[in-house]
């Protein structure tokens, strides 16, 4: 089988990459050029650790493209990676992937084979069979699951190590609109995962309410592990890191998101849980657990502004060092981060910020302007204040 990803951004580039690199055939669509010039100049399109590698490594089998119309003429399976950002009401828009299927599906009209679309940006529940799938219809004049199939295959990944999640998943979950269409996904899966994963098959929507779920579940964890981390704050004695180990060696519980520490960040997370929570309301259900899990992730923030705060008061300093910028390591992506936030904080407090990123400095300066200082090297960050925050 050829494949086709339509979007080469910080996933879609991964796992176009990670398909060619394991010997199939991809052809890269994006409506951004410098994205198709660098693909088709060997070059990573964005920064993502062993991206390059992969290119350079598949350089014969992948490349990139404008026209839509190459992914149905070309290739049998087509994989959709664009942005779906949230709206106001919790939910994700689909503007983009009707945007994408639209000329996609025009191309369809002239093609006799069977075609597979795969959604694996993260969609609101009930996206695919009630807006998509006509869009599809409309466009290309053709029957749903006589001539075209669908799944839903969503990544688990994080920025920072796309590559390596990616080639290495614990589950991949297959909505599928047939088995045969399943089938054919879980193959191309065994083809290119370095480990056996779970291949957890289902249909459209539950595969949809799946991928929320997942998210809403760790973050819950995540704001679990934060509340038992500012007990313990308050608490002489207490080694918080010790009791939440302790948590996690029972196999109920396992160990994984369970640390106290900020709260959750980046393009995925927080997004994901109001998603989950904005889909159970629809539907009549409170969903009081995720809505608890955003209410205390917002005040982790908070918590550690008033105890900064009141270290600088005590030893009569008004300036601050900040190590990390992005949301997490090994990602320049500064989305819902934690420490931009603090530092929001902390200057609106009259606190003057230092800070320093190896990968994230751009995106801070774009945020904050003149407002902060900002170090050439942890070094120079050290020796600029008292109190440093990593």
């Amino acid at each position: 089988m050829t494949l086709s990803v339509i979007g080469l951004g910080k996933l879609g580039a991964c796992t176009a990459a990670c398909f060619a690199a394991k010997g199939y055939d991809v052809i890269g669509i994006d409506i951004n050029p410098d994205f198709v010039n660098a693909i088709n100049q060997h070059r990573a399109p964005v920064y993502e650790p062993r991206l390059q590698d992969l290119i350079t490594e598949s350089k014969d089998r992948f490349t990139a493209t404008h026209d839509y119309s190459q992914a149905i003429e070309k290739t049998d399976i087509t994989f959709l990676i664009v942005p779906t950002p949230s709206r106001e009401d919790g939910h994700f828009s689909d503007a983009y992937l009707i945007e994408a299927l639209k000329p996609l599906a025009t191309a369809l009209k002239n093609k006799k084979a069977f075609h597979i679309f795969v959604i694996t940006s993260t969609v609101s529940p009930g996206t695919i069979n009630s807006r998509l799938i006509p869009v599809i219809e409309e466009y290309s004049g053709k029957k749903f699951n006589q001539d075209f199939g669908m799944a839903y295959n969503p990544e688990f990944i994080a920025l920072g190590s796309v590559v390596t999640d990616f080639l290495n998943p614990d589950m991949v979950l297959i909505g599928e609109s047939s088995p045969e269409v399943g089938a054919k996904l879980e193959a191309i899966y065994r083809d290119v995962c370095e480990t056996t994963p779970y291949y957890a098959h289902m249909s459209l929507v539950s595969g949809e309410i799946a991928k929320i779920s997942v998210n809403s579940y760790v973050t819950m964890k995540i704001s679990f592990a934060n509340t038992l981390a500012s007990l313990c704050e308050e608490i002489e004695g207490t080694e918080v890191d010790r009791i939440t180990a302790a948590l996690g060696a029972d196999k109920r519980i396992s160990p994984h998101y369970l640390k106290g520490g900020l709260g959750f960040g980046g393009p995925c997370f927080p997004r994901d849980n109001r998603a989950f929570l904005a889909f159970a309301k629809e539907f009549g259900i409170d969903a009081a657990l995720a809505k608890a899990t955003d209410d205390i992730n917002h005040t982790q923030n908070a918590r550690l502004c008033e105890h900064i705060k009141a270290i600088c008061q005590n030893m009569k300093i008004n300036k601050v060092a900040v190590f990390g910028l992005s949301y997490k390591p090994f990602t320049p992506v500064i989305e819902e981060s934690p420490a931009i936030k603090l530092i929001s904080m902390l200057t609106k407090n009259g606190v003057n910020v230092v800070a320093y990123d190896p990968l994230a400095m751009d995106g801070a300066k774009a945020v904050f302007g003149d407002a902060i200082e900002y170090a050439e090297s942890i070094k120079e960050g050290f020796a600029s204040a008292s109190v440093c925050i990593l």
